[in-house]
């Protein structure tokens, strides 16, 4: 038995062949180069194809193929909507593979990025034997994939997780419409944000952000290390908001981890026990002795790992 993860990024298309165990058996990948709408569907259906003809020829039995997708997938319609590849507002993905599958009794399942992350790290990274876990994903914008006694939670719409809409401030204001509070704060983008809001009204500042015409969180944590004072007041900020936010769903939810991935947390891996100090002054004191944080085991395979879990459980549930 063996099964298809695929992961569809904003740059990329990942695939591999994983056994019954998770081990990946064959891998390969493919540039989004900017494609959009039915062009990307195309790439996938590519790159599936080539996975089954390399399942072919080593004799390997394909028998589910799950795909992690970087947006919403709503599972009453089957359809896709991915923010950043245009054309895919509300893309018919699960129709598209299982036309192009039909006859050969091979199932399909999608879910999104941040469930999937959650999945690949009960499988095979950080949350394994764990059946109330949740994957805090932190990047470009942020996300929380939630597992509930072995479940994702979906919610009702299939939007369960969107959490840079936790209002963590207040009064609330206006910049928040687009991507929340949270994130707006906390994200990759929005810890290079808070810096050149920070200079923009600072006097007199002189550290190593002030000369660069654009600033990435990676300049952040780089100044931080090199004790700038603005990146110091970001990333203590970042610290305080994380925290906060896991307190919550500590709070609510009670999990036996919460995992931190996603590409801020690279970097900021080396504060997640600051993260968690910062959480124990905010979260249900007992539910937060209980809880463990950690970072990511899996880094940028979490999502593929977790399609391929998505895969496995299609057909051992």
């Amino acid at each position: 038995m063996a099964v298809i993860g695929l992961d569809l990024g904003g740059t990329k298309l990942s695939g591999a062949i994983f056994d019954q165990n998770g081990t990946i058996l064959f891998k390969n990948s493919s540039p989004l180069n900017r494609k959009a709408g039915s062009e990307v569907g195309e790439l996938i259906i590519n790159l599936l194809d080539g996975l089954l003809s390399v399942s072919t020829e080593k004799g390997i039995e394909i028998n589910s193929i799950g795909v992690c997708i970087p947006g919403i997938y709503w599972a009453k319609t089957g359809s896709v909507w991915a923010p950043n590849i245009k054309g895919w507002e509300n893309y018919p993905l699960l129709e598209e593979l299982t036309s192009h599958l039909a006859g050969k009794n091979i199932s399909v399942c999608i879910d999104s990025d941040r469930a999937c992350y959650v999945l690949g790290e009960v499988w095979q990274g950080s949350a394994k034997e764990c059946k109330d876990v949740i994957f805090m994903a932190v990047g470009t914008g942020i996300g929380a994939g939630i597992l509930i006694n072995g479940e994702v939670l979906r919610g009702a719409n299939d939007i369960a997780g969107a959490i840079g809409w936790l209002a963590l401030e207040r009064p609330y204001k206006e910049k928040f419409i687009q991507c929340g509070c949270y994130e707006y704060y906390a994200s990759g983008d929005g810890l290079a944000r808070s810096a050149e809001e920070i200079i923009n009204l600072s006097k007199g500042y002189a550290g190593e952000l002030k000369s660069l015409s654009s600033i990435t969180s990676y300049d952040v944590f780089k100044g931080y290390k090199n004790n700038d004072e603005v990146a110091v007041k970001v990333i203590s900020q970042g610290i305080e908001l994380w925290g906060m936010a896991a307190a919550n769903l500590v709070s609510l939810f009670n999990p036996e981890k919460i995992v931190f991935g996603g590409g801020v947390f690279g970097p900021a891996s080396e504060l997640v026990e600051e993260i968690y100090k910062e959480a124990r002054k905010w979260a249900q004191p007992i539910s937060i002795t209980k809880v463990k944080f950690e970072k990511s085991q899996l880094g940028s395979d979490a999502g593929l790992i977790g399609a391929g879990y998505l895969a496995l459980k299609k057909i051992i549930s």
